[in-house]
Parts: C-alpha cells; structure tokens; sequence
C-alpha cells in the first residue's frame, strides 16, 4: 500500500497548462474541497477505505485558474544533461560528460540554454576554442530551451503514462 501512496499526480490549471505535482493526499484534499477535479485515473490503482473505494487520481485539473509566475526552467549541468538525454551531442557517447559552450565565451557566447550542449571531454578538447563548424564538428540536435512540460514527459515516460496527452513531448524553439 505504501508504494501506491507514493505514486505521483499531475495538476493541471484550468487551461490545461501543468503547474506542478502533487502526492495522492495532496490530490484527494483538492478533489474532495472542489478545488479540483480528477481527469485522468490509473487504471491499475484505487484507494480503499473501509467502506469506499476510490479511483487513484493521476491527472487532476483545478476549477480555478492560478496565476502562477512561469520562472522557466533552471539553467544548471544536471538540467543541460537531462536534456541532452545524457549522450554527447558530437559524437553520442555517454563517458565522461562535460558542458560545451557551441559558440565559445572567447567569441562572445553565452552560457545560456541555446548556446550549452553536453560533450564527452574528448569531443571537447577536439572541438576546442572554435564553432563546432571551425572545428568540421556537427551537432546532433540544435540547443534548445526545454519546458516544464518538456520535463514532465521525460518523467511520464517512465512513471505516468497517463500524463502524456497533457504534456508537451517535443521540443520549443
């Protein structure tokens, strides 16, 4: 029983847009109070009580819109490998990942989302201080900026299939 207590449930606002998640308590209180209504169910999960049972919410939707300041995701190493699915954008490894800034900061690049990509240490030092084209380097996917949502379905993937129709799954800009 311990184990399905620990399952997590998604909320989304009323526009359908995640705004976070939530343990099954957390899901039951806002369902039960009309704060919110449950869209989606795992179907291999319920609650007992001892004379109730109630389907295990996986997907919930609040009856009110919350105005909830968007801060985007956290540009930071563990953030960049995960969204670089943990393989070096030159050359696909997964050995001795490091960060490589795509126009160096010698050349004026940025440490931000569209201009960092994992590299192994060796597809790093080859590629040194110059553009991956300086360097006849080629990426395999273009930097981007991911999304809550973009990090949802990573973890839906794995844990909550449910949660994928709600989830942006491919990448924005």
């Amino acid at each position: 029983m311990k184990e399905r207590m620990e399952k997590r449930v998604l909320v989304l606002n009323l526009d359908h847009t995640p705004v976070g998640i939530v343990n099954v308590q957390k899901a039951l209180v806002l369902t039960f109070l009309e704060k919110a209504t449950s869209l989606v169910h795992f179907d291999y999960l319920e609650i007992r009580t001892v004379d109730r049972i109630f389907p295990y919410p996986a997907v919930i939707r609040l009856y009110e819109y919350k105005n909830i300041p968007y801060k985007g995701v956290m540009l930071n190493r563990n953030n960049l490998f995960k969204r670089d699915q943990h393989t070096c954008q030159y050359c696909g490894g997964d050995k001795r990942l490091t960060l490589d800034h795509v126009i160096p900061r010698s050349k004026g690049g940025k440490s931000s989302w569209k201009n960092l990509v994992t590299a192994c240490h060796r597809c790093n030092t080859l590629k040194g201080d110059k553009t991956p084209e300086q360097a006849g380097m080629t990426l395999r996917t273009l930097p981007f900026r991911p999304t809550l949502s973009y990090f949802l379905a990573e973890y839906a993937e794995r844990h909550a299939a449910e949660w994928l129709p709600f989830l942006e799954v491919k990448p924005v800009g």
